[in-house]
């Protein structure tokens, strides 16, 4: 390699620099609000459980992209409390104090 960077590189590096400043910058751009339709609000609701649960469920289901193939996994029972203790009490905090209170000594101690 000669340490030299192609003049096609530098032009797709500046490209995505502008579309991505562009993009983020775009509400800001304008001069008067912009509004979103009823039924996008209400979609736009469920995004941050829709993307939670797209990365918490396949770290409790996926070992090393695959499915576990047996019940002796800490993650599962951690999840598993986590999740009634959420629905039963609705606090957050205990949700993860209980999870890992689960998980931990499951992990540390049996190995699993």
């Amino acid at each position: 390699m000669s340490g030299e960077t192609d003049l096609w590189t530098l032009v797709v590096i500046i490209g995505l620099a502008g579309v991505t400043v562009l993009a983020r910058c775009f509400f800001f751009i304008l001069d008067q609000p912009w509004p979103m339709p009823a039924w996008a609000q209400r979609a736009l609701q469920y995004a941050p459980v829709a993307a939670l649960a797209g990365v918490v469920a396949p770290e409790v289901v996926m070992q090393q992209g695959e499915l576990i193939a047996t019940l002796q996994d800490a993650r599962l029972f951690g999840a598993v409390v986590g999740a009634v203790l959420y629905f039963w009490r609705h606090s957050v905090l205990l949700t993860i104090v209980a999870g890992m209170a689960v998980y931990l000594p499951l992990h540390l101690a049996l190995g699993w």
